[in-house]
């Protein structure tokens, strides 16, 4: 039991501190996924979702804090009690998202490892056994050293989590798992390999029949109903083939997509906003200089936003600025960027440069 306890002790705290540290460096990464998980058509509970990112951060810090403590040894009660806790919490989770299909990816080790639902729920039953194995040989667990260097370390480690996550919220992660990273070429990251299977749908079409809606296959629609007046067409996955890691992917203005004249641009530079209503003043008010200073070296400057022209207008005219906006979908620019808004250079579809609205100086044109 003394050696089981041990081996727990080192897996667990290691595999808490490398999951913690993954998510810490994108904490509204993973504040995304809390995003879903209180929202429809999870939880619903909308009065938690100005509250997910400092609900991110706490997590992760606590993830991180409690793997360095369960490592020394420090206050061994209350740690692995909140292990415990935290870990039920998890498997709740995980199993939730798998068993109604709902949450894709729980983000456990944010876009560096990408587990399925199912996936998740079976790691967090793994460690649910060590943490058990733990909770139950308590007395096996003996603090290194001393109790006052293991209070030290711990405090380090906290001190540490929250200067990193302090940091990567006003610039960005400190390594770029995502497929839009400096260095990765657009166009590559959307085409399928030779002999790749593609995803298998079906078209069900909802028509409301006598006030109810009903939903019909592509072959029933030949004998509807008198009467049967059409509500939506929906998409139902059939097979799952293979997705390639950027999907998605629009610019589109006036209804027309310009995603291969954009990307074959020898300087192009895109200003990423996803949500105006969210984005910071103090980035928007920079924006034009910006601009204009990368206009005179060549660059072509475009916005890239998934709000609507109301919204687009209202802060042209509060900025003063003279550049396009282009639609892309909210998810895939949240993708590309952290900060909102950020600003991303390329060469012909290649990610050069990317920067927080607070390092926009540091971009080199």
């Amino acid at each position: 039991m003394k050696y089981l306890v041990h081996f727990s002790r080192l897996f667990v705290g290691i595999l808490f501190i490398i999951s913690g540290l993954i998510k810490l460096n994108d904490p509204v990464g993973f504040s995304y996924k809390l995003d879903e998980y209180f929202g429809q058509p999870v939880f619903d509970m909308p009065f938690l979702l100005p509250f997910t990112l400092a609900l991110a951060l706490f997590v992760v810090i606590l993830e991180v804090v409690l793997g360095v403590m369960l490592l020394v040894g420090y206050k061994v009660k209350f740690t692995v009690w909140s292990l415990l806790l935290l870990i039920l919490f998890f498997t709740f989770l995980t199993f939730y998202s798998a068993y109604f299909n709902v949450v894709k990816d729980c983000g456990c080790f944010g876009d560096a490892l990408k587990l399925t639902p199912w996936q998740s729920f079976t790691k967090d039953i793994v460690l649910l056994f060590f943490i058990l194995i733990l909770f139950f040989g308590q007395k096996h667990i003996t603090t290194l050293f001393s109790q006052k260097f293991a209070m030290i370390v711990s405090v380090l480690g906290l001190v540490a989590s929250c200067f990193l996550g302090y940091y990567v919220l006003n610039h960005l992660p400190v390594i770029d798992f995502r497929a839009f990273a400096v260095g990765k070429n657009i166009q590559k990251g959307m085409e399928y390999p030779a002999g790749a299977q593609k995803s298998v749908y079906e078209m069900i079409f909802v028509y409301n029949v006598n006030g109810v809606n009903k939903e019909f296959s592509d072959k029933q629609l030949m004998n509807l109903p008198e009467g049967a007046n059409f509500v939506e067409r929906k998409d139902k996955l059939i097979t799952e083939g293979y997705v390639p890691p950027i999907h998605d992917f629009t610019l589109e203005k006036d209804g027309t997509d310009y995603v291969s004249e954009i990307l074959n641009e020898e300087k192009m530079m895109f200003l990423v906003m996803y949500n105006l209503e969210k984005s910071n003043p103090e980035g928007l008010s920079k924006m034009e200089a910006f601009h204009q200073k990368a206009k005179s070296k060549g660059y072509k400057v475009i916005a890239l936003s998934a709000s609507d022209k109301t919204a687009i207008e209202k802060v042209k005219k509060e900025n003063k600025m003279t550049f396009d906006f282009y639609f892309c979908d909210a998810t895939t620019l949240k993708t590309i960027e952290r900060s909102n808004p950020s600003i991303v250079v390329l060469q012909k579809g290649t990610i050069k440069q990317k920067a927080h609205f607070n390092d926009i100086e540091k971009l080199k044109l």
